[in-house]
């Protein structure tokens, strides 16, 4: 598995494993058991993303078995609600003690992994990535986590050791925003 910085080609098949884990595209027990991602990300948004240098891939001899954005906060043109959510909710959100309008960070997320991927370290690899990669440009990565998606909570909360900051919410759904020192290579 290379995991490395997409590119435009890349944009078809990151679209295709997008759609294929929306909220949307799944029965609620598919959600229960794998999580979800949400947002409208088609071919022609992840080619201009990734033109842009925000998007992570995990390559598989030319299968992208995951991808992961990874972009400044005030990068996203018209950032979606759990995004203006997060970013109205930054004085109340704590990371090390500050507030989260006081600190470097850039938004970790989303995040997919192909589903014959799951369970073989692909989100892992994708995530020491990504707190690599910001750690030129950030001292944190944050995400934000729909309160139904435990699946991703195990993940990175359980999994990868994302600190909890606090919750908002957002056209009546709750989230948590959760974030991860942002690293260089080679350090724990």
């Amino acid at each position: 598995m290379i995991y490395r910085w997409a590119t435009e080609a890349d944009a078809p098949a990151m679209a295709a494993l997008f759609a294929a884990n929306h909220r949307d595209s799944l029965t609620q027990q598919q959600r229960d058991e794998q999580g979800f991602v949400q947002g409208g990300f088609d071919a022609a948004a992840l080619r201009v993303m990734a033109a842009a240098g925000t998007l992570l891939v995990a390559d598989d001899e030319g299968q992208v078995a995951g991808l992961l954005a990874l972009s400044g906060p005030d990068e996203p043109a018209a950032p979606p609600p759990p995004v203006v959510g997060l970013l109205a909710a930054q004085d109340s959100l704590r990371w090390e003690g500050r507030p989260l309008s006081e600190v470097r960070w850039l938004l970790y997320g989303p995040v997919v992994v192909d589903a014959a991927y799951r369970g073989r370290g692909v989100a892992r690899g994708l995530f020491t990535m990504a707190v690599e990669a910001a750690s030129a440009r950030a001292d944190a990565v944050v995400a934000f986590i729909e309160s139904t998606n435990r699946p991703s909570w195990r993940v990175h909360v359980d999994g990868f050791g994302m600190t909890p900051l606090g919750e908002y919410v957002v056209d009546g759904r709750a989230y948590s925003a959760v974030a991860a020192a942002a690293r260089p290579p080679g350090t724990a």
